[in-house]
């Protein structure tokens, strides 16, 4: 049996499934994974574009040039500003999600890598069996 994982933003506006294991569960500190979340850090959680079903979509999109100079577009439900998913040019095919905005239980996912930990607070401990790296490069996160 296929697992799968349902959530959605704040408000419920924008609710979607996942299905399968994620390709890649990431902790992020560039600069644009602070700005849209508001935090420290974004935690992105990846699958196939077609492992990923929206329920409700009531989306508005954004796209921007990353730190690594390719395009980002972002997907945030145009009620309450959640951002949810978005899609990055260095990963066709792959749809990410917001590690937050799962249903409970919430962070069911093992996080993988950390990336831009050159801008980390000082205050956070990567534990010593993820995987680090300091700046994007032309390659992606």
């Amino acid at each position: 049996m296929t697992k799968t994982h349902e959530g959605g933003c704040f408000c419920g506006a924008v609710r979607y499934r996942t299905s399968g294991d994620p390709n890649r569960v990431s902790a992020c500190s560039c600069r644009w994974c602070q700005g849209r979340t508001g935090s420290a850090l974004g935690i992105s959680v990846y699958f196939p574009q077609e492992n990923v079903e929206f329920i409700e979509r009531a989306t508005r999109k954004f796209r921007l040039t990353s730190d690594a100079g390719r395009w980002i577009e972002t997907e945030f439900c145009e009620n309450c500003g959640t951002t949810v998913t978005w899609a990055l040019e260095f990963l066709p095919g792959e749809r990410g999600i917001a590690g937050g905005t799962f249903d409970e239980p919430t962070f069911w996912y093992k996080l993988q890598r950390y990336v831009f930990a050159r801008t980390k607070p000082d205050w956070l401990e990567i534990p010593d069996d993820i995987e680090v790296t300091q700046a994007m490069t032309s390659k992606g996160l």
